[in-house]
């Protein structure tokens, strides 16, 4: 009995980085229960029922995009508010959630509550978008669609010609695809604004 007592009292007492053994395993324990609590949060606002939660989206955007073909089409596929605004790969993902908190900040302000707010916000809340999809390649477009991945053969003339000319001159995919799931705002751009957009990546 006495030999099991000081067993346990030498296990009490080992320390691991800095911490006794119990420590340690208090705090694995806990460290395991808060990532899986923290990604379940992240995943939860990471659909497209949190993302219409609120009435500023409901009532505007959403009621848009129900309308296009990335809501319904021929195979099924459904691209969701996350698919095309949140990035897919973890350290994209935190970044954009901290900056989506700013959105939260502006959901308190009131900012865009009414439609005709909404309306006026519009174009400046696009550009930043667009600048963020330029800015890293369209890298949320890719996560489905890529030049690769194009049959030319089943695309129109036109479409074709134009994909060709994007790959060689360096454009993205929200270069041309601005008012794709959303009221064409991208009409009220000057020629400087659009061609400013438009400017090849730079690698």
């Amino acid at each position: 009995m006495a030999s099991k007592q000081t067993l346990f009292s030498r296990l009490r007492g080992m320390r691991f980085f800095g911490a006794t053994l119990v420590g340690a395993g208090v705090l694995f324990v806990g460290g395991i229960v808060f990532w899986g609590a923290f990604n379940t949060a992240m995943e939860a606002t990471n659909t497209l029922e949190f993302c219409i939660s609120c009435h500023e989206m409901k009532d505007n955007v959403y009621q848009e995009y129900v309308k296009t073909i990335h809501y319904t089409n021929r195979s099924g596929v459904r691209a969701t508010c996350p698919d095309c605004h949140v990035p897919k790969d973890w350290v994209h993902k935190i970044a954009r959630k901290i900056q989506a908190s700013n959105e939260l900040y502006h959901k308190v302000l009131g900012t865009v509550s009414t439609p005709e707010k909404f309306d006026a916000n519009r174009l400046s809340m696009a550009k930043r978008e667009w600048a963020r999809m330029k800015n890293s390649d369209s890298r949320e477009c890719r996560n489905c669609h890529t030049f690769d991945g194009m049959n030319p053969e089943k695309q129109k003339q036109r479409a074709r010609k134009q994909h060709e000319n994007a790959q060689q001159d360096g454009q993205t995919c929200i270069d041309c695809h601005k008012g794709i799931a959303h009221k064409p705002v991208h009409e009220q751009l000057t020629d400087e604004e659009l061609e400013e957009l438009q400017k090849p990546i730079k690698k």
